[in-house]
């Protein structure tokens, strides 16, 4: 077998995550765009989207956003509303516990906005697993 002779394997290649959680400006939505919460993940970049005029949309996140930032459920985004399709929207930025929670003290997003997501998923809860331990034969 031949010596290896480089200096690292694929982890060296792809890089360290060394981005520190720096202090961003808050975004703030402009005309054509909404606050969000993502009430649940659809799988391949799709998720199921409470927006802040009240409305439930498919959301799509960006090409730039994939594989970059975790989007997951419960989770703040700013949308773009698209023209021709009402019923769905393209996430563009997704704000962190700090940011959401400044959004929220500023009055930019009302606090039973949050509370209506967390609603609807005690109505649809996951499916649960039950398991039968009792004996099949005696």
């Amino acid at each position: 077998m031949p010596k290896n002779k480089g200096k690292g394997g694929k982890n060296r290649r792809r890089g360290k995550n060394e981005n520190e959680e720096t202090k961003r400006q808050l975004e703030f939505k402009e005309p054509g765009q909404e606050y969000a919460q993502v009430v649940r993940m659809l799988g391949n970049g799709r998720c199921e989207c409470y927006c802040f005029d009240g409305k439930t949309r498919l959301g799509h996140i960006r090409g730039k956003m994939r594989k970059k930032v975790w989007v997951s459920a419960g989770d703040i985004v700013l949308c773009g509303l698209r023209e021709f399709q009402d019923d769905k929207v393209d996430i563009i930025h997704k704000y962190n516990a700090d940011e959401a929670r400044n959004l929220k003290v500023s009055d930019v997003i009302r606090v039973d906005f949050v509370l209506h997501c967390e609603l609807s998923q005690l109505a649809h809860p996951p499916p649960s697993v039950t398991r039968d331990d009792s004996p099949q034969n005696p």
